[in-house]
């Protein structure tokens, strides 16, 4: 008898992602999961092939964005993944909540919630993600063994975190009415939680939940596995594949990591960020770009790219514009927000571009809007997600630059010794 070919099965999981080094966070979080993942950078086209895949990981550049962009951009996002067949949505944003008081989180997930998710159903807020040190207890947000709003968070440029009560966060942000699920429910197993929601749903759309472990995450993913939509950081995808049994699967084969010229590109000026280039320059050269030069008419990244060409030969390099909370807000009181944000965003992006020209393969790129702005630059529009160098940062094997690897750093993921450690990861 011959062989009858086997029906591809359609990707059980559909990501939508805020911002690209998120995406990433949540996809490394998938392959651990031994999920085979596909990212792409904007909404997938309809004739873009994406085979043998578990999970479709969509990054978007929608966090800072105004309200109205972003739910067009994520429902879009959704309607391009239930297209493919997918069976749960997933609206990921960062462990550390950030939004300002207008969204975007509760904007996007109300759009999502009007169409995808039946009358009566509890909508689950899950930013907790304990490897990354994000936990919630009774709805508070900690980083680490801090309180949100007493962390470095509350120094963002762009999205300052002052308030670390989820409820009362995403409250602003939506005139659903928000409840919540305690560590206690959580505790008593999956029938508990479910009960909760339950009885929830008769007064609150949304339910904030605690998590304090990994066992927590596993119960909530049993108890959201026939959820349309959940929303959450990176934490509750594994406690999903978790559930699905996914994690009893071979795992996939990591993305081969290239040869080549390497070197880091670095926007953020998240306090890791900051250590990560303290350790890496006390072996290897840096340069730095500073916004206000530029402004002034020095071509900077003209001296980049010198720079780099004179430096790379030896080991990896770093370009980045990282600097203290007090020197941005310098030059934001000088340039203005939104005209310093541009002009660093587009000259590192220009410099990256300037560095693969000459035959970089392999690029670290740390900050979300940075990682943003490179990738589209780059003209990247999907990637094969590889094993992670650390909690939340895996290497991405592009498939529209072939040869080329890229590794997108959220800004305050990563140990100190990333910048120097990343190259020799074993995938």
């Amino acid at each position: 008898m011959p062989n009858t070919p086997t029906k591809a099965l359609a990707p059980w999981l559909g990501v939508i992602a805020d911002d690209y080094t998120g995406a990433s966070d949540v996809a490394g979080t998938l392959v651990n999961a031994g999920m085979r993942v596909v990212q792409t950078f904007g909404v997938p086209d309809p004739a873009m092939q994406l085979h043998d895949v578990d999970c479709i990981v969509v990054s978007l550049k929608t966090r800072s964005l105004p309200a109205a962009e972003a739910v067009d951009q994520s429902r879009a996002a959704a309607h391009a993944l239930s297209s493919r067949g997918v069976r749960q949505l997933y609206f990921k944003y960062c462990s550390t909540f950030d939004s300002t008081s207008e969204g975007n989180i509760g904007p996007v997930a109300d759009a999502l919630r009007s169409e995808f998710v039946p009358d009566g159903q509890i909508t689950v807020v899950a930013p907790g993600t304990p490897a990354l040190g994000r936990t919630v207890y009774n709805g508070v947000l900690f980083a680490g063994t801090d309180l949100l709003q007493e962390s470095s968070m509350r120094h963002h440029p762009l999205t300052p975190m002052t308030d670390s009560n989820v409820l009362r966060l995403l409250q602003a942000q939506t005139a659903t009415p928000v409840g919540s699920v305690g560590y206690s429910s959580i505790e008593a197993g999956v029938a508990a939680v479910r009960s909760r929601f339950q009885n929830l749903s008769a007064k609150a759309g949304y339910a904030v939940v605690d998590t304090l472990n990994d066992g927590h995450l596993a119960v909530l993913g049993a108890a959201v596995l026939d959820h349309p939509l959940v929303t959450g950081g990176s934490g509750l995808v594994g406690g999903l594949a978790a559930a699905r049994g996914i994690s009893g699967q071979p795992e996939p084969a990591p993305a081969s990591r290239p040869t080549g010229p390497a070197a880091v590109i670095a926007g953020s000026c998240s306090e890791m960020t900051n250590v990560q280039i303290d350790t890496f320059r006390r072996l290897r050269p840096c340069f730095v770009v500073d916004p206000a030069i530029i402004a002034a008419g020095q071509n900077v990244v003209a001296e980049a790219l010198q720079f780099a060409r004179e430096n790379i030969p030896d080991g990896p390099i770093l370009i980045h514009s990282t600097a203290t909370p007090e020197e941005v807000a310098r030059t934001q009181k000088q340039l203005g927000k939104a005209r310093a944000a541009e002009i660093t965003e587009s000259s590192l992006s220009t410099i990256a571009e300037g560095l693969v020209a000459s035959g970089c393969r392999q690029l670290i790129v740390a900050g979300g809007e940075t990682s943003g702005a490179v990738v589209r630059r780059l003209g990247i529009t999907t990637a094969r997600v590889g094993r992670e160098v650390s909690p939340g940062v895996p290497w991405l094997a592009t498939e529209t630059s072939p040869g080329l690897s890229i590794l997108l750093k959220s800004g305050n993921l990563g140990t100190p010794e990333l910048f120097l450690d990343a190259w020799d990861h074993n995938r």
